[in-house]
C-alpha cells in the first residue's frame, strides 16, 4: 500500500484519488481473504467487479472506480496488466437529472445560515464552485479589481476563472481582514504558515508565510506539517458548509433531496434560463467536455413554465 501511495504522488494524482484508490485496493483484497495481488489475477479481479454490482449493487461511477483503482494497481504499481476482461457485468449507467433549486429557495436557504458557512454558500452559488475548490480558496486567488476568482487544481488537475459577485466584495474584504489578522497573531506565536501544494514549499521557502498564501476560510486549529513538524493553519473542514447547509434547508423548509453542491447546479441552470451561452457555462464550471454542460438544458426543459392542458379545460 505503500508503494502504491509513493507511484499516486509521482503522478501526481490528488489526494482523494490516492485514497479512493487505497481503499478499492483493500476492498479487493480483504474479499480474496487478503491474498496478495501477485498471487491474483484477472479473473480475481472480474469477480471483485461482478460482486460490487450483483451483492452490494453499487452505482456505475462506483463500480468504474473500483476498476480504475486495479487496473492501475496492477498496470501501473505491479506491472503486470490485467488484459481484457469478458466476464465484467459493468453496472449500467444512468442519465441522471441534478436537482435543481428555485432562486427563492436559494434564497430561503441562505437567509437561515450565518458566518462563514453563509458566505461560503453564497460563494458556490454565487460563482458555481465544488465544496473543495471553495474551502481551498487562497487569499491570492481573489482578484476584487477584475472581479474574477482563480480556482487552482480544480478537478482533473485544471485550472480556471470564474466570475466573483459583485455583492460578495465587501463580505470577502471583511473575511480577508479577519484572515490577516489571525495570520498576524499566528505569525507571533511562531506559527502562519500555510500549506503548499507539490515542492512549491521548497521553491519558494518564504511563500508559506505570506498572507497570499492562506487559505481564505481558515481552520480554527494549528496542525504539523512537514517533517519538521512546523505548524501550520489549514483550511476548514468540507463538512462545516455542509452540516450548516442541511441545517438551513430543514428550517428553510425545502424537502428536495440537495446537498451544498446542489447550488452549483443551481449556479448553471439559472444562467442558462438567464440566456446566457452555454459554452460560457463551460468555461465557468471547468467541464472538460460540452456534453456534461448540456445536462442543464435538460433540467431546463423540465422547469420551465408549460402550462398543462389541464389547466386550459373549462371549470
Amino acid at each position: 500500500m505503500d508503494l502504491v501511495s509513493i507511484v499516486c504522488r509521482r503522478r501526481h494524482f490528488s489526494p482523494r484519488t490516492e485514497e479512493s484508490y487505497r481503499y478499492w485496493i483493500k476492498q479487493f483484497i480483504y474479499f480474496h481473504e487478503k491474498q496478495h495481488p501477485n498471487t491474483l489475477g484477472a479473473p480475481e479481479v472480474e469477480s471483485f467487479l461482478n460482486h460490487l454490482a450483483a451483492e452490494r449493487r453499487v452505482s456505475a461511477s462506483t463500480q468504474t472506480q473500483a476498476l480504475n483503482a486495479l487496473v492501475f494497481l496492477y498496470d501501473t504499481v505491479l506491472g503486470k496488466p490485467l488484459g481484457e476482461m469478458t466476464g465484467l457485468k459493468r453496472v449500467q449507467r444512468r442519465q441522471r437529472v441534478p436537482v435543481v433549486l428555485a432562486r427563492e429557495e436559494v434564497k430561503a436557504i441562505l437567509e437561515h445560515m450565518t458566518g462563514v458557512p453563509r458566505l461560503m454558500a453564497e460563494l458556490m452559488y454565487g460563482a458555481g464552485l465544488r465544496v473543495n475548490e471553495c474551502v481551498t480558496l487562497r487569499v491570492k486567488d481573489i482578484d476584487f479589481a477584475m472581479g474574477v476568482l482563480n480556482i487552482r487544481a480544480a478537478k482533473g488537475s485544471k485550472d480556471r476563472t470564474t466570475l466573483l459577485p459583485e455583492r460578495l466584495h465587501d463580505p470577502l474584504k471583511q473575511q480577508l481582514l479577519r484572515v490577516a489578522q489571525q495570520h498576524k497573531d499566528d505569525l507571533s506565536h511562531g506559527a502562519g504558515l500555510a500549506p503548499m501544494p507539490s515542492a512549491l514549499a521548497r521553491k519558494y521557502p518564504s511563500a508559506s508565510s505570506s498572507l497570499a498564501w492562506q487559505f481564505v476560510f481558515p481552520s480554527t486549529v494549528l496542525r504539523p506539517w512537514d517533517e519538521a513538524g512546523r505548524l501550520a493553519r489549514w483550511h476548514t473542514s468540507d463538512s462545516t458548509v455542509q452540516r450548516a447547509f442541511r441545517a438551513a434547508k430543514s428550517l428553510a423548509g425545502v424537502h428536495k433531496h440537495a446537498s451544498v453542491h446542489t447550488l452549483r447546479h443551481s449556479f448553471a441552470t439559472h444562467l442558462l434560463a438567464s440566456g446566457t451561452d452555454i459554452r460560457t457555462i463551460q468555461l465557468l464550471l471547468g467541464h472538460r467536455s460540452l456534453q456534461t454542460t448540456m445536462i442543464y438544458t435538460h433540467v431546463l426543459e423540465v422547469t420551465r413554465k408549460v402550462v398543462s392542458p389541464f389547466d386550459s379545460l373549462d371549470p
